[in-house]
């Protein structure tokens, strides 16, 4: 089966982006309709007029910029807080009297689209270093601090490096985020590799080493040798399972989760009769009990509960004997699909399971639960010495599909 990698970009930073957008064009037109309902009390309009036309020109021009990160670059973010700088400093040169009447500059608050763009694209320490460039634009055009100064300059200090710190914790936890889906993604693989190994190559070496031993001579020795890469094979699995590695990040526009993903076949949206799956299995020794309607399964949800039945059979050969009788019994309910397989074997001693998982015998933890798990069903194992072994495996209509 071809695989495929599907890569999720995730960035909390795009609404701010587009937010920034919004405010550029608005306090440009905010900054432009303040201008041109005060131009009797500027002495010298023409510069006003001349700057504002600048300013708005490079506003609209530069709008896809500030669209993320990748492209509101340190140049832009220089030449900008500059267009800002300069408009404040011309202010005193359009209006005679700016430094002795308190008034908007001719940029006016447009100019904190500049600070709040820097403290997007880096963080407080960057909204810090743009809004102190602000604050002494704004003590030099007014000759000398004043209350609303400091208080214009302060609020603009504030809100910048709040936004900033804002926009750092939001990457930190996006890249946490990131890491977790990719612990996630990458133990459910070697879950799946796991549960095929077992399903095949462990149960040949276990086979080969019981019939070895039963055989002796030169068998008994490939029995041993058989047993040997058995034991290391689990001790792989088993330890693997707890050291997923991770991949690499792209932190340019947020974090990057690559998940990789198996092509199942192309007809898995068609579903299929879960009974056709589980005839195989009915034989002398297993007795299978069905409705008479078929039950229907989309492929990847009756594929995984059927070898899920087909690892409980193994189970019921390799423990509970030669001899053991197992019954399968079907039921087909309107929000689950439920498997029970019981066997007479002598049943498992209480205990054993948890002993199995801690030597690396993964049958039971992968192949039955670790199955059902993934299918957003559960894996229920009731055994009483002297009286059999039942597992009961359901899986929900919600998770499995019901295509009816």
């Amino acid at each position: 089966m071809a695989k495929r990698e599907r890569v999720v970009r995730m960035s909390v930073e795009q609404p701010l982006w587009r937010a920034l957008t919004g405010y550029r064009v608005l306090t440009m037109i905010y900054a432009v309709l303040l201008f041109a309902f005060g131009m009797e009390r500027y002495e010298r309009p023409g510069i006003g007029i001349a700057y504002l036309s600048v300013m708005s020109v490079w506003n609209l021009a530069t709008l896809p910029k500030v669209a993320n990160a990748a492209s509101c670059t340190k140049r832009f973010l220089g030449a900008d807080i500059t267009v800002a700088l300069v408009g404040i400093l011309l202010t005193p040169l359009a209006d005679a009297h700016a430094q002795s009447i308190e008034g908007p500059t001719l940029p006016s608050i447009w100019t904190a689209g500049s600070v709040l763009a820097y403290a997007i694209k880096g963080g407080w320490r960057w909204a810090g270093v743009a809004s102190s460039l602000v604050a002494v634009a704004n003590v030099v055009e007014r000759g000398h601090p004043s209350r609303d100064t400091f208080h214009n300059v302060l609020l603009v200090w504030v809100a910048s490096i709040a936004i900033g710190y804002v926009v750092e914790v939001a990457r930190a936890s996006e890249r946490t985020l990131a890491r977790a889906l990719e612990i996630e993604a990458a133990t459910r693989e070697r879950e799946r590799l796991a549960r095929d190994i077992h399903d095949s190559v462990l149960q040949v070496l276990a086979m080969v080493q019981r019939r070895g031993t039963a055989l002796g001579g030169e068998a008994a020795e490939l029995g041993r040798m058989a047993g040997e890469q058995e034991v290391a094979l689990r001790t792989l699995v088993a330890g693997g399972l707890t050291r997923p590695s991770l991949v690499s990040e792209d932190e340019s526009e947020g974090a990057v989760v690559r998940v990789v993903e198996v092509d199942e076949d192309p007809d898995d949206d068609t579903p299929v009769d879960l009974r056709l799956l589980l005839a195989p299995r009915a034989g002398a020794k297993v007795t299978l009990s069905e409705p008479g309607a078929p039950v229907l399964l989309l492929p990847p949800s009756a594929r995984e509960l059927a070898a899920a039945v087909g690892a409980a059979l193994d189970n019921v050969r390799v423990h509970a004997g030669e001899d053991a009788q197992a019954w399968i019994l079907v039921e087909d309910w309107p929000d689950e699909v439920i498997v029970t397989v019981r066997d007479d074997g002598p049943g498992i001693p209480e205990g054993r399971l948890a002993q199995a998982e801690g030597e690396g015998r993964m049958g039971v933890a992968l192949s039955i639960r670790g199955r059902l798990r993934d299918l957003g069903g559960t894996a229920e194992l009731i055994s009483v010495p002297g009286q059999g072994t039942e597992v009961e495996l359901k899986v929900p209509r919600g998770k499995a599909g019901q295509g009816r």
